[in-house]
């Protein structure tokens, strides 16, 4: 009798990622094929060139780049995916640039599930389609366990920045009104309450979203808006205190007029956290012109993510590079750069 040799057939079905995902050969067309092109295709990424070939209309463009490595990578009200779409497409809004095209390179652990993944791809197709951004160009790595936390992301976007708008820090005058969009403080106090090994729960959840079609309407009805903000790490307080030292203005905001949810404030009080110290995902702080300041609130708040928005305080021509609080009990205290890390890895 004699006996064939069986070469057995290479398996290409898993439920996990496998180094050879990431290698280039036959695992990372499956992936691709399985993954990412079902939910990401558009007739850019559908060429699978190494690179895009856009057209850009004509003016100035805008490009920024960010990496997401948030912890968890589900949480309250979202996950790394929308976070990593939402987050570089604000970078570009608050340029005043219209979000065109993204890319999205992510780096995955060994044994990652890839039902996870796609629903954190589905996750990231859904925040484009809503933001009106193409994910038109990509990159998979895998490494060995225990080489990253599950999953890490990176987006890089460009955009068209508006004809006769000039957003910048360094813009902010003595009497421009500074305008909050909403709540702060919801987008880390949600990945704080989402880890495991804290004590309790919560209802609170993250904030993010994309705010450029907000932002549009804005720079529609007022188009000499002189700066905007995504507080996102450090806080309320971060972003004014960088916004008056770029300007070399001081900062005048009103503790009462600040919206905090009642959920965030006693997470915050519980945790010894100031709530103006804590991430947002979905949130502006925009500087404009006295006069110009209720026009713009009321386009605001004619938005769903501006509903909320108000007033909390005003750009004066003292205390150069600070940022000085008026408390609900009348006194006065510096709202100073938080010193270090409070919540590590919430974006």
């Amino acid at each position: 009798m004699t006996i064939a040799p069986v070469c057995p057939a290479p398996i290409t079905q898993h439920e996990t990622v496998q180094m050879a995902h990431g290698a280039g050969g036959r695992l990372s067309q499956v992936l691709m094929q399985r993954v990412f092109m079902p939910h990401l295709h558009n007739h850019f990424l559908d060429l699978l060139d190494d690179q895009a070939k856009l057209d850009l209309p004509p003016g100035r463009t805008a490009f920024s780049t960010d990496t997401y490595v948030v912890s968890p990578v589900f949480f309250s009200g979202g996950n790394i995916g929308e976070l990593a779409v939402n987050g570089t497409a604000n970078d570009l809004a608050v340029g005043g640039a219209r979000p065109l095209y993204l890319s999205a390179g992510f780096v995955l652990e060994e044994g990652f599930p890839l039902a996870d993944l796609e629903t954190i791809v589905m996750s990231m197709a859904a925040a484009a389609l809503k933001a009106g951004v193409m994910i038109v160009t990509g990159d998979t790595k895998v490494v060995g366990k225990g080489q990253c936390d599950r999953i890490f992301i990176n987006t890089a976007g460009v955009g068209a920045i508006r004809e006769g708008v000039d957003l910048s820090c360094r813009n902010l005058k003595a009497g421009d009104s500074l305008i909050l969009s909403g709540s702060v403080g919801d987008h880390g106090m949600a990945i704080m309450t989402s880890r495991q090994n804290l004590s309790f729960q919560s209802t609170i959840k993250s904030d993010c979203a994309s705010l450029n079609r907000m932002i549009g309407a804005v720079l529609d009805a007022v188009p000499g808006v002189h700066a905007m903000r995504d507080p996102t790490r450090g806080g309320v307080a971060a972003t004014l205190n960088e916004l008056a030292a770029a300007s070399s203005v001081g900062i005048e905001i009103n503790e009462t007029a600040i919206p905090v949810q009642p959920d965030v404030r006693g997470a915050c009080e519980l945790l010894g956290i100031d709530p103006l110290h804590v991430a947002n995902e979905g949130k502006l702080v925009l500087a404009v012109a006295a006069g110009d300041a209720d026009r713009v609130l009321e386009v605001m708040r004619g938005t769903e993510e501006g509903r909320d928005a108000v007033i909390i305080g005003s750009v004066v021509d003292d205390h150069h590079g600070m940022v000085v609080m008026r408390t609900a009990f009348g006194s006065r205290r510096i709202v100073d750069l938080p010193l270090g890390e409070q919540l590590p890895r919430i974006c």
